[in-house]
C-alpha cells in the first residue's frame, strides 16, 4: 500500500504534542571571547591615529549630528588626526577618476557608447580600454593574480626606473590593499620569533608598533633628533641596535619613513647612504616606507629613494635586502578610499620571496579598482595627450596648497607661547611640543593617561578639534605635544590655530 493511501484521522483529533521542559539557566553561560581569553597580543595593541581621542570625536560628532550636541562651543568636528585628504576637501584627480569609472561601467554604458567622447576626453577612453583589455573578461570585479595585473605591475616598474635611473622588473612588485597591508606582509615574513626586534623610527606610525605588537616581537625604538630636525644618525641606530642586543633580542630589520610621518623630515642622500651601510653592516633588512615621496613642500628638497641611493653605492650596499612600499592614499591623489599601493623587493632571497607571494596568495589579491589607481598614479598623463593640461593644473594647485598650508601651520604654531615646532618640510603633519604645566602632568599621570592624550582631549572638547597625542608616536621623556595635518581648507586652518592658541592658554590658566 502507498503512504498516499493511508488513511489518517482528523488533525483535530490528534493528541496534543508533550510541552518542551526547558530548563532556564540562572545566568547566561560564559563568553569563550573573554578580555582574559582573546588574545592578548590584539588586545595590548594600540594605534593611535583612531585611538581614544578620535573615538571621542566621533561620539561628539553624532551628538553634534542629532542635535544633542547644541550646548557645545563649536558646531562641527575638524578631524586633524589622519592624513584623510579628500576627507577635508581635495578634489580627485579628474583625469584618474574618469579612468575608473570607464573602467567600471559595463562596456555598453561607457567605452562602447555611441556619445562616450562627448563626456570623456579621447586618452581617459583610450587609457580604459587598454586598462580594461589587461584586466581582463571580469574586468575590476573579478580576481587578479596574487601579485596584481601583470600590465600594472609593469606600469609601476617602469615608474620606479625612470625615477631611480636604474631597471626594475615587473616580477619584483606586488601591489597591495595600500603601502599598510604591504608592510604587514612583510613584518609577517621577516620576524620568526619573539626574540627578534625591529629597529623603527621614534617618532614612528604607529602602524610598527602596533604589528610588531600583534606579532609578539620587539620594537627597538631609535630616537630622532628633533634638535636636528628629527635628524637620523648613526649613533642613533647604534644605540637601539645595542639596546636590543643587550635585552637578549636579535634584531633582524630596521625601517626608515621618508619623508617623515610624524615628524615631515625629509632624508637626505647622506643620511639614506649612512642608514644603507649600518643595515649592510649589522645584517639588517631594509624597510623603506616611502608613500609621500610627492610631498616634498621645502624649496631645495627633494625625495630620493632608499633603492637609488643603495643601487649608486655599488659594492658598499650590493648585500642590501630592501622592501620599498608606496601609496595612491598621499602624494597628490589622496585617494585613501580606493586601497591601492605596491611593494618592491630589491635583493630578496627567491625564496623568501616565494613565500611572501604564499602569504599574498592567501588573500587572493589586492582590490582591482586600487591597483587600476595604482597604475594611473605611476603613469599618468603626458605632455601632448589631451588630459595632460587639466592634470597638471590640478596637481600644481594641490601641491602648492600643501605648500602654503604647511608654513601657515608651523608659522601659527610656534607664534604660540609654550609650543616649539619643527619646518614640515615634508608629508602633511605638524608634530609640535606643547609645554604643559606640572599640575596637568599629576593630574593626568594620577588618572593612568598620558598628559598629552589629556590635553588632546580637552583641545577637542573646547574646540571641535581632534589631534593624536604626540605619545602615541613615541618620543623623547618629558616631551609632550600632538600630531596634525595640515589638510583643512587655508581659512579652516587659520581658525584651527587661533583656537589652538586660546585653547593652550586656558589649558595653562586650569592648571596653574
Amino acid at each position: 500500500m502507498s503512504a498516499a493511501s493511508v488513511a489518517l484521522p482528523p488533525e483535530s483529533s490528534w493528541p496534543a504534542a508533550p510541552r518542551a521542559q526547558l530548563v532556564q539557566p540562572s545566568a547566561p553561560p560564559a563568553k569563550v571571547l573573554t578580555s582574559a581569553s582573546m588574545s592578548q597580543a590584539l588586545r595590548t595593541m594600540q594605534y593611535a591615529v583612531r585611538g581614544s581621542v578620535v573615538q571621542r570625536a566621533e561620539e561628539i560628532e553624532r551628538q553634534l549630528a542629532s542635535g544633542e550636541g547644541a550646548a557645545l562651543p563649536f558646531d562641527k568636528i575638524v578631524f586633524c588626526n589622519i592624513g584623510n585628504p579628500q576627507a577635508v576637501g581635495q578634489k580627485p584627480i579628474t583625469f584618474f577618476r574618469q579612468v575608473l569609472a570607464l573602467c567600471d561601467l559595463p562596456a555598453e554604458s561607457g567605452v562602447d557608447h555611441p556619445s562616450a567622447s562627448l563626456l570623456f576626453p579621447p586618452d581617459a577612453i583610450a587609457r580604459a580600454r587598454e586598462m580594461r583589455a589587461a584586466m581582463g573578461p571580469g574586468g575590476t570585479g573579478a580576481y587578479s593574480t596574487t601579485q596584481g595585473v601583470s600590465r600594472f605591475r609593469e606600469d609601476v616598474a617602469s615608474f620606479i626606473s625612470r625615477r631611480d635611473g636604474h631597471a626594475c622588473e615587473g616580477r619584483n612588485v606586488f601591489l597591495a590593499n595600500g603601502a599598510s597591508a604591504a608592510i604587514r606582509m612583510v613584518l609577517t615574513a621577516t620576524v620568526s620569533s619573539a626574540d627578534d626586534a625591529v629597529l623603527v623610527p621614534i617618532p614612528q606610525y604607529p602602524i610598527y608598533s602596533g604589528l610588531l605588537s600583534l606579532l609578539g616581537a620587539h620594537q627597538a625604538g631609535y630616537m630622532l633628533d628633533e634638535a636636528q630636525n628629527w635628524a637620523v644618525t648613526v649613533e642613533c641606530l647604534q644605540a637601539a641596535y645595542d639596546d636590543a642586543r643587550a635585552a637578549g633580542k636579535c634584531p633582524r630589520a630596521c625601517v626608515i619613513i621618508n619623508p617623515g610621518n610624524p615628524t615631515g623630515n625629509v632624508l637626505s642622500r647622506d643620511v639614506l647612504e649612512t642608514v644603507i651601510a649600518f643595515c649592510v653592516a649589522h645584517r639588517l633588512v631594509l624597510m623603506a616606507d616611502e608613500v609621500y615621496q610627492e610631498n616634498v613642500h621645502e624649496p631645495g628638497l627633494s625625495f630620493v629613494s632608499a633603492r637609488k641611493v643603495a643601487i649608486e653605492m655599488g659594492e658598499r650596499a650590493r648585500a642590501l635586502e630592501l622592501f620599498s612600499f608606496h601609496s595612491t592614499s598621499k602624494g597628490l591623489l589622496g585617494e585613501c578610499g580606493k586601497r591601492g599601493g605596491y611593494m618592491e623587493l630589491h635583493n630578496i632571497d627567491p625564496y623568501v620571496q616565494s613565500q611572501i607571494f604564499k602569504l599574498a596568495s592567501s588573500g587572493l589579491c589586492a582590490a582591482v579598482p586600487g591597483q587600476a589607481l595604482t597604475s594611473l598614479m605611476v603613469r599618468p598623463p603626458v605632455e601632448g595627450e589631451p588630459s595632460h593640461e587639466l592634470y597638471a593644473r590640478e596637481t600644481a594647485d594641490i601641491r602648492q596648497a600643501l605648500a602654503e598650508r604647511a608654513r601657515l601651520l608651523v608659522d601659527g604654531l610656534r607664534a604660540i607661547p609654550g609650543f616649539s615646532c619643527n619646518d614640515a618640510s615634508g608629508a602633511m603633519y605638524a608634530f609640535p611640543a606643547v609645554e604643559l604645566p606640572p599640575k596637568a602632568v599629576e593630574h593626568a599621570r594620577a588618572q593612568g593617561l598620558a598628559p598629552d592624550e589629556v590635553y588632546a582631549v580637552s583641545l577637542l572638547e573646547s574646540t571641535g578639534i581632534c589631534v593624536v597625542p604626540a605619545s602615541g608616536f613615541g618620543q623623547a621623556a618629558g616631551r609632550y605635544g600632538f600630531r596634525t595635518t595640515f589638510l583643512p581648507s587655508t581659512d579652516e586652518l587659520r581658525r584651527a590655530v587661533r583656537h589652538i592658541a586660546q585653547h593652550h592658554e586656558a589649558f595653562c590658566q586650569r592648571y596653574a
